[in-house]
């Protein structure tokens, strides 16, 4: 048994369908009265039906969270929060909305209610990013976990087939790194298997019938413990890459984590084998595909995008600065990386453009 440390995150999750119904007690507990309700454009209606749930305790909505949140939004939604006398936010969408209300309590210190209504996992990590001048910064602060999150499958129905794949693609993103980590441990290790897993299980099914409940909670399970992965532990190269085309070239979160996962997986299988092995077994691979070319196969077979080119916004010559930007500021990783690796990123970035399996 190796050496470790483990800080459980201080977060209170009600899950199961039905569990909206549990929003007005959740926001007595949180000893608040004024909540502003988060959205993004497209889920401004979910946001009315939060709103109209809590009545005299809605201050009102700001119903405009994009990706990766740009500072300006940021500053508004604060602005907002101010101007109404906000004592709480509560967040309802994916990963850029509760970005925004992370934005917010990471400059004001206002609790968060999360109600996540897809697979992203933000809402169990202390983990904040906003884009400034074309990169984003990320950190992490203990003010921006929420304090509260209600998973409610039923809340995801309408959440796209592909859209769900990869969503989950991303959730499985956040355990598969952290299963070779500099911080891990046995719990994480544990949490990051059983999400991979649960995800894998649910994504062909949520692919073959969208309103299939039962496959909708396993994904809200696997997303909740993928999340409290990538909440416990550091990041790696995968969330490197993800964070430099996101954050410099605007390109959609879910997808170029879907895209991006197998090849870095790829580039660090020999340093860490065992989290290979974990990562075979959670899909049923072992003995049938490496733990790449698995990954790789789950995003193709239920649909996802595998090529960076077919998504938009990134031409191949735009691969050269995704490069240098990677090793200029790199993020621990099992395989070192330095401006000596700088070839070999490009090439993962290449064979992601172009949407290569790996072996």
């Amino acid at each position: 048994m190796k050496d470790f440390i483990y800080n459980g995150q201080p977060a209170r999750v009600v899950f199961g369908r039905g569990a909206l119904a549990s929003l007005e007690r959740e926001i007595d507990l949180l000893q608040a009265s004024r909540a502003l309700v988060l959205s993004t454009p497209e889920q401004q209606d979910q946001a009315r039906r939060i709103a109209d749930l809590l009545g005299s305790r809605a201050a009102g909505i700001f119903a405009r969270a994009v990706m990766h949140v740009p500072i300006e939004t940021a500053r508004q939604a604060r602005d907002e929060a101010r101007r109404l006398g906000a004592d709480c936010a509560v967040a309802i969408g994916g990963g850029s909305t509760i970005g925004l209300g992370k934005a917010i309590a990471l400059d004001s210190g206002l609790p968060i209610l999360a109600i996540p209504t897809t697979y992203a996992g933000s809402e169990m990590t202390p983990i904040f990013g906003i884009t400034e001048a074309g990169l984003k910064k990320t950190g992490k602060d203990p003010r921006v976990l929420p304090r509260t999150v209600i998973y409610d499958p039923d809340l995801t129905l309408t959440l796209p087939q592909a859209l769900s794949i990869t969503s989950g693609m991303n959730a499985i993103a956040h355990a598969a790194e952290g299963l070779y980590a500099r911080d891990g441990n046995p719990i994480m290790e544990l949490m990051a298997e059983e999400g991979i897993r649960a995800l894998a299980r649910a994504l062909p099914a949520i692919r073959r019938d969208a309103g299939d409940l039962e496959a909708r909670s396993d994904a809200q399970y696997g997303a909740w413990l993928c999340g409290t992965v990538l909440g416990n532990v550091g990041m790696a190269l995968h969330h490197k890459l993800c964070h430099t085309l996101g954050g410099t070239f605007n390109l959609p979160h879910a997808e170029v984590h879907t895209i991006i996962l197998p090849h870095a997986i790829a580039f660090n299988a020999a340093a860490a084998p065992d989290a290979m092995r974990r990562i075979e077994r959670a899909l049923d691979a072992a003995g049938r595909a490496s733990a790449a070319a698995a990954l790789f196969d789950l995003a193709r077979d239920n649909g996802a995008p595998v090529a960076l080119k077919d998504i938009g916004g990134i031409a191949e010559a735009d691969l050269d600065r995704a490069a240098d930007l990677v090793v200029s500021a790199p993020y621990w990783n099992p395989r070192e990386i330095d401006a000596a690796q700088r070839g070999d990123i490009h090439r993962l970035l290449s064979n992601a453009y172009h949407g290569i399996r790996p072996d």
